[in-house]
């Protein structure tokens, strides 16, 4: 093959296969698509009953973190990997891996048991969705890739529908089949996951353009690693600590270290590291990465907020609660659609992250606004618009990513933007988490402060000291032994934070200023979201628009 040949192929991405063996490749990316996103919704409007039986509802948090962190480690890995030796292997390891912590996560009997099992299912969840979008790179160029976008849309959306609503009905069930009901939005991954890796194993053999040898930097994913979980875990952990404390700067060093270990790794590895640093020569990749970080964690911290303020402030079944996730996923399935087809008649792309990104920062700002009287259907509005801005960002930036490096890179380039799009959402995630805990005791305190003073408010607590329900009555006696006692609301605090069942259990004079208290710190928390996002405003703003490849498969 001469010079001139080889470049051509370089610029041309696909695997020269007609539009039926595509559809056949499809289905079995499809079905790793749907294991991955049913896990992100199904647990997401469960997690507060799980933490509430495991009696740590402030300590969800780390659940959502490890399996975060763990997957964001080895996403970058998993796209190096195949780059050399070929996607399917890594695929059938990637489902396995996920098949077994999940069944290991229903095992679970407390918060940190839990914790643990889910940073192992990260480790094969950081596969699942990188390659399945890596591997139709290979097979479609950017131009025409929007036309297969339909398909894709099939899964996450019925995946995002069914989701929460299972998560919901499942968490809702005392006990299935004589197990608890909340081990079930684990379980039901095991068969989903089965079908996934026999229809991978049959169908994902298309001829892939491989690298040749080279190096696997496992020290680049171990100095990684370093970097990241330090600065993961202060981010949950800073609200007890202190920010300041030793143990943070502790944390803060320890992540330095590994970050100054993981540029030097890189450095000396050259081609075959982890992230290649010439990746980051180039600045459309450069600013690319930072727009994906910020919508990594504006799509996270909504997604997994939202759910709370529904079923905490609202009292809705995790089942209503999924239910009334609809119209986020409805808005991001719509964004996604149009900027989609649009991109696919048009090759151009660079307006829709800009829509995306705006509607986002406006959405998270009127969320801010969000009060406990607050209309339903305008909270509910408000989360279709945000899902309506990110249905603009997601695909198209991913897209673009693809299209500024050449073919060769495709698992490179899509593992890089995937890896910082999971760093947002994981940072996101723990900051937003923190932040939301670290208000919620100090207002749910002060209100029922301010409360104790109205003569309703001690006629209810009195009244519900003599209620037949347990778990009202040993919160009326917290709240009674409290007035002799001048730290006494933040310890009944305290309790709600580590099972908030009991809240739709309490008198209305009871329970109103522990959702006052928790809507105040509600509007914190997407008062920073919006701040995150005029970040993404920035960057899309400012970011050059590459043509796309059109090119047909060769």
């Amino acid at each position: 093959m001469t010079d001139t040949a080889a470049e051509a192929r370089d610029e041309v991405a696909g695997a020269g296969l007609t539009h039926r063996q595509i559809l056949t490749v499809l289905a079995g990316l499809m079905s790793a698509m749907f294991l991955a996103a049913l896990d992100q919704t199904i647990v997401s409007t469960s997690i507060r009953t799980i933490a509430d039986d495991l009696n740590g509802y402030d300590m969800q948090a780390w659940a959502t973190t490890a399996y975060l962190v763990t997957a964001t480690i080895v996403t970058p890995l998993y796209g190096k990997l195949s780059d050399l030796y070929g996607r399917k292997p890594f695929f059938m390891v990637a489902i396995s891996i996920f098949v077994v912590g999940s069944l290991l996560c229903s095992l679970a009997t407390s918060m940190y048991e839990l914790a643990a099992f889910r940073a192992f299912q990260g480790l094969g969840a950081g596969g699942l969705m990188t390659l399945a979008l890596t591997t139709i790179g290979d097979i479609v160029p950017p131009r025409e890739r929007a036309k297969y976008q339909g398909y894709f849309l099939a899964v996450f959306g019925t995946s995002s529908v069914l989701g929460p609503v299972l998560g919901g009905l499942f968490a809702g069930q005392s006990s299935i089949l004589w197990i608890s009901g909340w081990r079930w939005v684990f379980l039901v991954n095991v068969p989903i996951g089965i079908c996934a890796l026999l229809l991978v194993y049959k169908v994902l053999n298309y001829d892939q353009q491989k690298g040749t040898g080279g190096r696997t930097d496992y020290w680049g994913a171990t100095g990684l690693a370093v970097t990241v979980a330090p600065l993961l875990i202060v981010a949950e952990q800073g609200r007890e600590w202190g920010w300041t404390s030793g143990t943070a700067w502790l944390c803060y060093a320890i992540g330095a270290v590994g970050l100054a270990a993981f540029i030097w790794i890189e450095h000396r590895m050259g081609d075959d590291a982890l992230i290649p640093l010439r990746v980051f020569r180039n600045p459309v990749f450069a600013q690319g990465v930072v727009i994906s970080v910020v919508v990594g964690a504006a799509m996270f911290g909504g997604i997994s907020i939202l759910p709370q303020y529904y079923q905490v402030l609202r009292g809705s079944s995790p089942m209503i609660a999924g239910l009334q996730m609809l119209p986020m996923v409805v808005g991001l399935m719509t964004g996604s659609i149009l900027s989609g087809q649009l991109i696919s008649r048009t090759g151009r792309y660079k307006i829709f992250p800009i829509i995306g990104s705006v509607l986002v920062t406006v959405g998270a700002f009127l969320m801010h606004l969000v009060s406990v009287d607050t209309p339903l259907y305008l909270v509910m509005g408000t989360a279709a618009l945000i899902g309506f801005g990110l249905g603009n960002l997601l695909q198209p930036v991913t897209l673009a990513m693809q299209n500024i490096l050449p073919p060769k890179d495709m698992g490179l380039s899509t593992g890089t933007a995937t890896f910082f799009r999971q760093i947002g959402g994981t940072m996101g995630v723990a900051v937003f988490f923190s932040v939301l805990f670290s208000l919620m005791g100090p207002n749910i305190s002060d209100e029922m402060t301010s409360a104790a003073q109205q003569p309703e408010y001690r006629a209810a607590v009195v009244e519900a000291s003599q209620s037949d329900n347990p778990q009202v009555r040993q919160f009326a006696d917290g709240l009674m032994a409290a007035a002799q006692n001048p730290d006494g609301a933040a310890g009944a605090s305290d309790d709600v934070m580590s099972d908030t069942s009991v809240i739709s259990e309490l008198p209305a004079e009871l329970a109103r200023p522990i959702k006052v208290g928790f809507a105040d710190s509600m509007d914190g928390v997407f008062l920073a979201v919006s701040i995150v996002s005029l970040v993404g405003v920035l960057g899309t703003l400012t970011w050059k628009e590459l043509p796309l490849r059109t090119g047909k498969p060769t």
